[in-house]
C-alpha cells in the first residue's frame, strides 16, 4: 500500500523563490489542460481562486490563488507569478 503525501501549503508570493530545474516526469491529472482552461476562465470572469498542486525541486506543494492566463508552458498567477505546466499535478476549483 502506497502512502499518500500531503502537499505543503505555501503562499503564492513564495513561488518566485522555488526552483523547477528537475525534469523528472510527474504524474499529472489526465484532464489537466481542461482544468487549466476552466480555472483561467474562473479567475478572469469571477476572480475565483483555485487550489494548484505542483512539484518543485524539493517536493510537492499546494497554493490557493487565481490563474490569470495560461500558455503552452506556463500559467500566470495573480501577482505576476509564473508556474511551469509540466510541474503541475492537478487544479481543483
Amino acid at each position: 500500500m502506497q502512502a499518500t503525501v500531503t502537499p505543503q501549503l505555501i503562499e503564492k508570493e513564495s513561488i518566485n523563490s522555488l526552483t523547477f530545474k528537475t525534469r523528472e516526469p510527474i504524474k499529472q491529472h489526465p484532464k489537466l489542460m481542461d482544468q487549466i482552461k476552466s480555472a483561467t476562465r474562473l479567475g478572469n470572469a469571477y476572480r475565483g481562486k483555485v487550489s494548484i498542486v505542483f512539484h518543485d525541486d524539493n517536493g510537492i506543494k499546494r497554493v490557493e490563488t487565481t490563474i490569470w492566463a495560461h500558455g503552452a508552458k506556463y500559467i500566470c498567477l495573480k501577482g505576476g507569478m509564473w508556474l511551469p505546466i509540466d510541474r503541475i499535478v492537478e487544479i481543483k476549483a
